[in-house]
């Protein structure tokens, strides 16, 4: 079994930042992908970006592509995702995910295990 807990989310002005962290405990962290995904109010769960288990590949949403980062510290059992330029579309919880392997996925049904989500609001 593996425990996420995202924080980091907040409240910021269109053309901030802000750095969300997904800590983990449990199993193996190196061992999984780790991905993010976000869901605004009335639409669906959305892939946002993913990294490799070793941390050498990853992959973005056309939508967040050029602005924001996702990278891991295994030694910290940490995933993160610095994102810049934020846009009013923005605006979602971001989930954590996690799956055992090395297969990347863009797909939410995909991912094992959950974080309880942070909210990102973003302000024109």
């Amino acid at each position: 079994q593996v425990q996420l807990e995202e924080s980091g989310g907040g409240l910021v002005q269109a053309g901030g930042s802000l750095r969300l962290s997904c800590a983990t405990s449990g199993r193996t962290f190196a061992g999984h992908v780790m991905a993010w995904f976000r869901q605004a109010p009335g639409k669906e769960r959305e892939f946002v970006a993913h990294i490799s288990s070793g941390g050498g590949t990853t992959n973005y949403a056309d939508s967040v592509k050029g602005r924001f980062t996702v990278s891991r510290d295994n030694a910290k059992n940490t995933v993160y995702l610095q994102m810049n330029s934020l846009k009013p579309e923005d605006t979602a919880v971001y989930y954590c995910a996690a799956r055992p392997g090395i297969v990347l996925s863009t797909s939410r049904n995909a991912y094992n295990y959950w974080g309880q989500g942070t909210q990102v609001t973003v302000s024109s």
